[in-house]
């Protein structure tokens, strides 16, 4: 007798592990964890898995191989994500701030609180209101309020007009990253795409940037370019 089609849906745990390039030890180790639900029972010592676990593996394998989160941290996460009162927005937004942010400083000096004022004048100036409305929740604005704070101890500029054109730089990336993200029809493949692509793009703008600045170097001060003097 033919099986249903639910039933080709199910594969075994070695199919799982080749679909999703992840070892069968380490998925063992997510099921224990509970990040990955358990398979559907079919004797004591055997089960099946379908999509719904590869789509999981695959945002699993994101957030811990890829974007280097903790066990604990990408439970809760996946926890938060499992919550049907989150839109679309709110779990790509939970996701993503699960990722390491770099250090945050707990300095309250002069300097870190002059940081505070430049950055929430940067973001009203921008008219970035979602950032202003979630400033002390986000990881991301204390992590730029600490560069501020270090740019300005070491005398460097970090003016409002100063980082303007970063910003403004950093909408622009954030168009093509949602651009991306959106190649991926479903919102399950879009939240792994956006921890991934937010990773593994990060040293792809390093490299831009540097290369970038060396283009523009030569045009400004190389042979042909124009004489500092």
């Amino acid at each position: 007798m033919p099986l249903s089609k639910g039933r080709r849906k199910r594969m075994r745990l070695a199919e799982l592990s080749r679909r999703s390039g992840v070892p069968t030890a380490t998925i063992k180790y997510y099921l224990r964890e509970g990040l990955l639900p358990a398979g559907h029972r079919v004797s004591a010592t055997q089960a099946e898995y379908d999509e719904t676990h590869l789509q999981r593996l695959r945002l699993v394998r994101a957030l811990i191989q890829v974007g280097r989160v903790p066990i604990a941290s990408a439970r809760e996460v996946l926890t938060a994500l499992e919550d049907d009162s989150l839109d679309h927005n709110s779990r790509l937004g939970t996701a993503v701030w699960a990722l390491p942010h770099g250090p945050e400083s707990t300095e309250e000096d002069t300097a870190a609180q002059e940081a505070r004022r430049t950055v929430d004048a940067l973001l009203a100036g921008l008219g970035w209101a979602n950032a202003q409305e979630y400033a002390d929740e986000s990881p991301a604005y204390r992590m730029l309020v600490t560069a501020v704070a270090t740019l300005s101890r070491l005398g460097y500029p970090c003016a409002v007009d100063d980082l303007t054109p970063y910003a403004r730089a950093g909408h622009q990336l954030a168009v093509a990253d949602l651009d991306l993200i959106e190649r991926y029809a479903s919102p399950d493949r879009q939240l792994e795409a956006a921890v991934a692509l937010t990773v593994l793009y990060e040293p792809v703008l390093l490299s831009l940037r540097r290369i970038a600045q060396a283009e523009e170097s030569n045009r400004r001060y190389g042979p042909d370019g124009s004489d500092p003097e």
